[in-house]
């Protein structure tokens, strides 16, 4: 499956430029990023290079541009094994390539290729914003991007063809969805990172709601304090010390809806998991760890990933008394707000958490003398209150891939669910990331996600 991905404000910004108004044709270039996993072949939008107007011959159908601005560019894209996307509008409203077209394509991208090898992509938008991209390869038509998906406070996705792959079990969710929606989860790959107790409940209703193909990461193993929490997991799971994310395919697969589950039994921020996550079209991220946290925003900014962020806080006085009981629930598009502008954690709770992993010794040393904060332990954790989150999460997804309230979506980036106030309180997103935000659509890069401490990792 071919994938092409960018942010809503990339795609109003190619619809502003390639239909001026004027009813003639454009042309706009967008240098992407590269990720592949899964037999899935991803490409995300990093940088926008528009084609002035002036510099173009301009009709209804047909346009002729300078290729200047892309030569300029071209060792950059080959050194950096990105790939190379040029756009231009049918304002006719053609959703077809032209043989001019078809003739245009074949020379451009066989000299594209002497400069930087690989495959590369050529589009058309309509008028509606809608994409039709194909992928180019020797100056031939290879293969079309079969999803192109814009990622904003909705969730728009141009599908080129869709199956309707009716099952007994979600006709009540086509009664309520229709069956766009039905079928989008029915072809979407999903990632759940941690299946414990919020990450299993997720699992299971994702499941239920007929996704295709679940990504599970989590290296912990079940034990006996797990079993209040984890959806399927048994005693028998707990004496064989079966990991959790083997756990919860093992549970799936006896469900029975056709769901498939593909596991990585180690940390998220290690490059297997990493290019597993690449390639999904939506994160859930259920861990309490402040790295792995922090590897999933800028998993989201370098391939342009919708990320809903799960916390389940329960202050208890371990004598049966509770002092507060609450929920977040935080949905990040790349290019917005991340957790940690949001405040959800800092640079000092990354480096206490990272010291503690990897130098034990020295992280209590400087916690002792007072150099950084101690990282947080276990918190009381309940079923009922997990699942109540994690069911916000996966109405949240839903909201998103068809919006159904009476508000917008982008007013519920965060939401606060208050058990003990007996309320939800939701706000709209912050000011973007700016040390994020740079690398939207990134893609695959050596540093890893450019960060250093994920090379460590590795």
């Amino acid at each position: 499956m071919n994938l092409l991905r960018m942010t809503r404000r990339q795609h109003g910004q190619l619809h502003a430029h390639l239909f001026p108004g004027d009813g003639a044709e454009a042309v706009a270039l967008a240098i992407c990023g590269r990720a592949e996993a899964l037999n899935r072949r991803l490409w995300t939008v990093h940088e926008i290079v528009e084609i002035p107007h002036d510099a173009c011959i301009r009709a209804p159908e047909f346009v002729t541009w300078p290729t200047s601005a892309l030569k300029q560019r071209l060792s950059d894209v080959a050194g950096k094994g990105m790939s190379v996307l040029k756009l231009h509008s049918h304002p006719t409203g053609l959703r077809a390539f032209s043989a001019r077209d078809d003739r245009s394509d074949a020379e451009l991208f066989a000299a594209v290729e002497r400069r930087a090898p690989g495959a590369h992509l050529s589009a058309v938008m309509v008028p509606d914003g809608e994409l039709l991209v194909r992928v180019m390869s020797a100056g031939r038509v290879r293969g079309w991007i079969d999803r192109v998906t814009v990622v904003g406070d909705d969730l728009v996705s141009f599908d080129r063809d869709m199956e309707k792959a009716l099952r007994d079990f979600d006709m009540r969710h086509r009664q309520a969805f229709g069956d766009r929606t039905t079928e989008l989860l029915s072809g979407m790959t999903v990632a759940v990172v941690g299946a414990s107790g919020t990450g299993s409940p997720l699992i299971e209703m994702l499941t239920r709601l007929g996704v295709a193909r679940i990504i599970v990461i989590d290296p912990d193993v079940i034990e006996g304090k797990n079993l209040n929490r984890i959806y399927g997991a048994t005693r028998r799971d707990a004496r064989a010390v079966r990991n959790k994310a083997e756990t919860s395919r093992r549970h799936v697969r006896r469900i029975g809806l056709g769901t498939t589950v593909v596991t990585h039994e180690g940390r998220v921020d290690e490059p297997e998991a990493v290019t597993l996550l690449s390639v999904c079209d939506f994160v859930f991220g259920c861990v309490d760890s402040v790295e792995g946290r922090d590897t999933l925003s800028r998993l989201c900014a370098f391939y342009c990933l919708p990320f809903i962020d799960i916390g389940v806080r329960l202050d208890a006085d371990g004598e049966g008394g509770v002092s507060s009981v609450s929920a977040g629930v935080h949905y990040l598009q790349p290019g917005g707000s991340s957790l940690k502008t949001r405040e959800v954690y800092d640079d000092a709770d990354l480096y206490a958490e990272f010291l503690k992993r990897t130098n034990p010794t020295f992280y209590e040393d400087q916690l002792r003398r007072g150099y950084i904060r101690g990282v947080k332990v276990d918190r009381p954790a309940v079923i009922s209150i997990n699942s109540a989150a994690a069911a916000c999460a996966v109405n949240e997804l839903l909201a998103r891939l068809h919006p159904f309230r009476t508000m917008p979506n982008s007013e519920f980036a965060i939401q606060k669910l208050l058990f003990s106030h007996g309320r939800i309180a939701h706000r709209p997103d912050g000011e973007p990331d700016a040390e994020l935000a740079r690398w939207v659509g990134r893609g695959n890069c050596r540093p890893l996600l450019m960060c250093g401490r994920l090379e460590a990792a590795a």
